[in-house]
């Protein structure tokens, strides 16, 4: 049986002038069990600057945290409403890699795998917030590129033929489309901001990095290496030159680097080299600064010099550059529930362009639905801040009114607010989330209006002033959007 393993680099190369944190979620689903320990059939994690913060697998079936402050700082709440969530996705992948295999005339002879990966990344701006730099949204079908949504364009992306269906069919949902552009853009940003937040403390205390500075044989044998490794550092943003005379030495003096790579214990190492002359009496050095722990260290080369190679040719083991990986044969899943847009919802149900008549007109058989509505706030980032939000599900034909009032007065997106437009559920009903964010101390009085004509439906809630919660925005992406399958 062929075994696909994915190796996946967290981390990307951090630039002198600039300071990048990122948040990101990776799912892997294997199409059946495989049997060997600690391999499951469906793995979630999510990852702070490439430190893994919380984690999920079908055998527990449970969102746990991995970092203390991601346990003390969120509520029952938070993790018991992540659990179903990636329970859902569990569901969501198994009938996809299915289709997959289907489409592809596949068996299930061999290990199949879907991967997703979705975040964002953030430049830290000279007063300390976050702007956006970029964001991901990939899967990956048996260690292949398959699909991904190019943020510029708000357009879906299939490498490969057997994605071509998949991207028509989400290319023509465009609350879809807009939904995920939002979500990279703001959503993800606004939980990376409150993330680091939360952690802020303990990340200040996270060890500086340990220095070393040493040589190994060459190939040549007149040669040696010389080795620079810092390691045990976090977050992994880092300076690290090597000097000769007080010089730095560039690429263009043969440096050689491995760029930051993650250890087993979520600290990160960096390891750069550059080949000398056994017999160079110059003054070496090795310059690291770790700006996140106040780091600022500058090791010399004490010129201890390996024993030279005993036998012909050399030492032939070279330089171990570090190539530390995370070899993740496990880990992912889409934030995004089990569902089907059946074809009378993506066709029957939405008149197409040019259509005479209302959809009672054209499908009068349908049977209305009243919406059902919900509302809570979420703490910001901001603690001053709190966001309002109303969400109304179950509600069919897709015709409703959502007005978010102040005092009576409608809010409209000059006024902060914004609506995730409707979108389908998996029961050929519909869904609309509208959120705004306000001050805490606010003493104005909130509500949100709901009328859908066709159930006869209107009625008008209010917020209270107490039931603040933070949810898992991150993690439920698209839950009131619910996911096309593929």
């Amino acid at each position: 049986m062929f075994l696909l393993v994915f190796v996946v680099v967290l981390g990307t190369v951090v630039t002198v002038n600039s300071e990048k944190h990122s948040l990101t979620y990776i799912y892997t689903a294997l199409s059946k069990p495989v049997g060997l320990e600690g391999i499951h059939e469906f793995t979630a994690m999510g990852l702070l600057d490439g430190k893994m913060i919380d984690y999920y697998d079908s055998e527990h079936q449970t969102k746990v945290p991995k970092q203390p402050w991601m346990g003390e700082r969120l509520s029952k709440e938070y993790w018991d409403k992540g659990t179903q969530s990636r329970r859902s996705k569990q569901q969501w992948f198994k009938v996809n890699i299915d289709i997959l295999m289907k489409r592809m005339r596949q068996d299930d002879t061999d290990v199949h795998v879907i991967q997703w990966m979705v975040g964002c990344e953030g430049v830290v701006q000279a007063d300390g917030s976050l702007r956006y730099h970029r964001g991901i949204n990939t899967y990956g079908y048996d260690g292949n590129d398959f699909l991904s949504f190019d943020d510029i364009h708000s357009v879906w992306v299939a490498p490969t033929d057997a994605a071509v269906p998949t991207k028509r069919k989400w290319d023509d949902v465009q609350v879809l489309t807009e939904y995920t552009k939002g979500y990279l853009e703001n959503e993800c940003m606004d939980w990376l901001e409150k993330f680091r937040s939360l952690g802020k403390n303990q990340i200040k205390k996270a060890p500086p990095p340990e220095v070393f500075v040493f040589a190994r044989n060459a190939k040549v044998e007149t040669n040696v290496i010389l080795m620079c490794l810092a390691t045990g550092f976090y977050p992994k943003d880092i300076v690290l030159n090597i000097k000769r005379n007080g010089h730095i030495l560039t690429r263009e003096d043969g440096v050689v680097t491995s760029d930051v790579r993650p250890n087993e214990d979520d600290t990160f190492q960096r390891r750069d080299y550059v080949e000398i002359r056994r017999s160079d009496t110059s003054n070496y050095s090795c310059e690291v600064i770790h700006a996140e722990s106040d780091m600022y260290v500058e090791k010399s080369w004490d010129h201890h010099l390996p024993p030279p190679p005993s036998g012909p040719g050399g030492d032939n083991t070279g330089v171990i550059v570090g190539a530390v990986v995370v070899l993740l044969l496990v880990l992912a899943v889409v934030v995004v529930p089990v569902v089907w847009f059946r074809k009378h919802i993506l066709g029957a149900a939405r008149l197409e362009p040019g259509t005479a008549g209302t959809a009672r007109e054209v499908y009068p058989s349908y049977t209305p639905a009243q919406p059902d509505v919900k509302m809570w706030k979420e703490n910001q980032t901001d603690e001053t801040k709190v966001m309002l939000l109303c969400v109304v599900k179950g509600f069919y034909p897709d015709d409703i009114t959502l007005n978010m009032k102040r005092n009576g007065r409608i809010l409209t997106r000059e006024d902060g607010v914004k609506s995730s437009g409707v979108s389908v559920n998996k029961d050929d009903t519909f869904v609309r989330r509208d959120r705004v964010e306000v001050l805490k101390s606010e003493v104005s009085r909130y509500s949100c209006e709901i009328i859908h004509d066709a159930s006869g439906f209107r009625d008008e809630y209010f917020w209270d002033s107490g039931n603040t919660t933070i949810n898992d925005e991150a993690e439920i992406l698209l839950e009131e959007n619910e996911d096309l399958s593929w």
